[in-house]
Formats: C-alpha cells, sequence, structure tokens
C-alpha cells in the first residue's frame, strides 16, 4: 500500500477496517433514560478537569437500542452520563459505556473517545413494563423499569418537556464531552483530550416519559452503582433518527489544556 492509501484508511485492520468513515445515521434509535440524583463526591470523583458539575447532582443512566446504524448494524448500549459544566457552558460527560458490537465500540474509542466496554445490554418491553438491563460477565449490574408508553399527569418538568419534540431535539443535540485517551507504543499517553461533539439531523417520532426505577449491582469492572440513587426523578422513553459526526478536541492535557493545531496531511 501506498501513503496515499493508508492514509485513506477509515481505520484498522487494514484488510478490513472495524468500521466505514463517518458520519453515521442512526434509524429508529430507542433510548429509555432514568435521571436521578447522586452523591455530589461520587460526580466530582468521576469529572475530569476542567469539566465541573452542574447544580443538582443529578446524574443519567441510559438503555439505547440502535436497530438500524450505518457502518455500525444492530446492537445496544447501557452507561452513565453526567451532566456538567465546560467553561460555563452546559454538556454531557460520557462516564460509563456497555454495548454488545464490535464496530461501534471500535469505532467509539479510537475516533470519539467513547468509553466502552463489552457489556450485554438489553431494551425490551415485557408485558406492560419497558425494561433496560445490563449484564457483565454473566452478572446483571443494572436493571431499569418504567411504565410502557403511559403519561404522567403530575407537574413535572421533565415530563413536561417531553411533549415538546424540539424540547428532546434540544436535549439529544446538547454537547457532550468524552475523555479520550490513548497510550503510544512505549506506554505512556500519547492521547489525553477532552473531545466534544454535537448529534445532529435529528427526527423524534415518539416520546413518553412517566415513575421510573433504577436497580444498581456493585461490580469491580462494572462499576455503574459508584453512583447510588438517592431520589429518582424521573423516567424518558423516545424514539429518534439522528446522525453522529465527527468532533473537536476541546481540551489537550498533555499540550497544556491547548487543542493543537489540525495536522496537515
Amino acid at each position: 500500500m501506498k501513503r496515499d492509501e493508508i492514509l485513506a484508511l477509515p481505520g484498522m485492520p487494514a484488510a478490513a477496517p472495524s468500521y466505514p468513515k463517518g458520519p453515521y445515521r442512526f434509524v429508529n434509535r430507542e433510548y429509555f433514560i432514568i435521571t436521578y440524583e447522586t452523591d455530589p463526591e461520587a460526580i466530582r470523583h468521576a469529572l475530569p478537569e476542567p469539566l465541573k458539575p452542574a447544580p443538582g447532582n443529578l446524574v443519567a443512566y441510559e438503555f439505547i437500542k440502535m436497530p438500524d446504524s450505518s457502518g455500525f448494524g444492530d446492537y445496544m448500549e447501557s452507561g452513565i452520563v453526567i451532566p456538567c459544566l465546560f467553561n460555563g457552558e452546559e454538556v454531557n460527560f460520557t462516564c460509563q459505556m456497555y454495548l454488545d458490537d464490535e464496530p461501534p465500540m471500535t469505532g467509539g474509542r479510537e475516533i470519539w473517545g467513547f468509553p466502552k466496554k463489552y457489556g450485554k445490554p438489553e431494551l425490551k418491553v415485557i408485558h406492560d413494563t419497558l425494561t433496560g438491563t445490563l449484564k457483565y460477565d454473566e452478572e446483571l449490574v443494572s436493571m431499569g423499569t418504567m411504565g410502557y408508553k403511559t403519561e404522567n399527569l403530575i407537574s413535572n418538568p421533565l415530563h413536561m418537556e417531553l411533549r415538546h419534540p424540539k424540547a428532546i431535539i434540544k436535549k439529544l443535540t446538547k454537547t457532550q464531552v468524552n475523555l479520550k485517551l490513548i497510550p503510544g507504543v512505549d506506554g505512556n499517553m500519547e492521547i489525553a483530550q477532552l473531545v466534544a461533539y454535537n448529534m445532529c439531523d435529528a427526527t423524534i417520532k415518539g416520546a413518553w416519559s412517566g415513575p421510573a426505577r433504577l436497580h444498581l449491582v456493585p461490580h469491580v469492572n462494572a462499576p455503574v452503582a459508584d453512583f447510588p440513587v438517592k431520589k429518582i426523578i424521573g423516567g424518558s422513553h423516545f424514539i429518534a433518527d439522528i446522525t453522529l459526526p465527527y468532533g473537536r478536541v476541546i481540551h489537550d492535557y498533555i499540550n497544556g489544556g491547548k487543542p493543537a493545531k489540525t495536522k496537515k496531511r
């Protein structure tokens, strides 16, 4: 292979890359998100500087089904997202992610720095209950439940917002931040960055909200229970078509915090 051919590859292995070039379109992407209050110290410990905790000590536990994903296929995902602040801007920090498909796991880690590990998440409807579960090494580490396609009539801002598609799109396209860490061949950290991206081109196909419950089990290799449930704020369930574009570096730890200039090829 010549240099130009090598640089044109989307990733490894060269003979059959794990994923194609993006952006990546998701059709009928289904979200089940449980928002809850947790220990503020757990949030502070998980957030890399210069990110700062947002008011409220809230985290979002997610179960996501992706049945039609360009380049990635059909898979499921589960994990924890922390609302926080970057230079005063409200952003979401992706703290932990577990999924069951190699292409999005490899591509997610290599391109955007998603903290992805292999697990067995599942999102399904069992009779009248929307049920999300995550197993790691065959052990249950999380289970979330919510009434299937029901509306909570209690006046709660979380629930009321979901009645308006524009509010959901605003949530989905909010700036998301990952901590991207890749060691060099000598074992020292070669890439240490905060990477930001914004989902785009969203179409909402349905949205529901209501009371939810979340059960977390301590596990050393899937420590979702490090964010204990103090108070459930509510659950949200929605289906959307959406696009994942490439991202941008907003903080470079090796370069003294300033993002390095894009290298010319």
